[in-house]
C-alpha cells in the first residue's frame, strides 16, 4: 500500500508586517500544505482549541520544552495545529510564551476535514473542531499517526494518551510503537 499524503490545501495565515499602520501591524499570508511539509520531516499535533485546559497547561508546552530532543531527531519544525483563527492562535502562543512551535490555524477546518479528524464539539460549545491526534510527516508523506482513543463526535471526554510529545518522541527514538497505524477513515483527498 502506498504512503498517505497530507492534505493539499491553503491555510491562512497572519504574519507581522511593520508596514500595516495601527496597533495590529499584521497581513494575510497564504501557506500551502507542499510549502510546510515538502523536502522535510514534520511533528505536527492537533487539538481541540486554543486557550482550553489540556491544551494549554501540557499539550504544547511539553513539545515546546521537548523541542531540541525533537530536533535531535531529524524533526525540521513542530507544528500544533487547531481549528481556530489565526488571530486566536497568535493571541494564545504570546499568552503562552510558545517560541518554538509553529501554531497553524486551520480556520475553517479544511485540513482536518481532509484527514478525517474533524468532529462535532457542540456538547461543550465549540462546535467543528480537531480530534486530539499527532503525526510524523517525511517529505508530505504520512509516516505515524498518534490518534487519541474513542474518536466520536460530541464526545464525553478528551483522552490525552498518545498525541504527546513524549510518545511521538519516544517512537522517533525507536522506543515505541505509533499508536494507530498512517491509514486515515474519511479522508478527502
Amino acid at each position: 500500500m502506498a504512503p498517505q499524503r497530507v492534505p493539499s490545501v491553503v491555510f491562512q495565515t497572519r504574519v507581522r508586517d511593520e508596514s500595516v499602520p495601527g496597533p495590529n501591524p499584521f497581513r494575510w499570508q497564504e501557506v500551502t500544505s507542499e510549502e510546510i511539509f515538502a523536502g522535510k520531516t514534520i511533528v505536527l499535533f492537533a487539538l481541540p482549541g486554543a486557550f482550553t485546559p489540556t491544551c494549554s497547561s501540557t499539550h504544547l508546552p511539553r513539545y515546546e520544552e521537548l523541542y531540541d530532543a525533537f530536533q535531535a531527531e531529524g524533526v525540521d519544525e513542530i507544528i500544533c495545529l487547531s481549528v481556530n483563527d489565526a488571530f486566536v492562535m497568535f493571541q494564545w502562543g504570546k499568552a503562552i510564551g510558545a517560541q518554538r512551535v509553529r501554531l497553524l490555524p486551520d480556520g475553517n477546518g479544511t485540513f482536518t476535514r481532509q484527514m478525517g479528524m474533524l468532529v462535532r464539539k457542540e456538547n461543550v460549545g465549540f462546535g467543528d473542531r480537531s480530534w486530539r491526534y499527532a503525526m510524523v510527516v517525511r517529505d508530505g508523506e504520512i509516516d505515524a499517526m498518534f490518534v487519541e482513543p474513542g474518536f466520536a463526535d460530541n464526545a464525553g471526554s478528551d483522552p490525552f494518551e498518545v498525541s504527546d510529545a513524549d510518545t511521538v518522541l519516544a517512537y522517533l527514538k525507536g522506543e515505541a510503537a505509533p499508536a494507530a497505524k498512517p491509514e486515515r477513515a474519511a479522508f478527502e483527498g
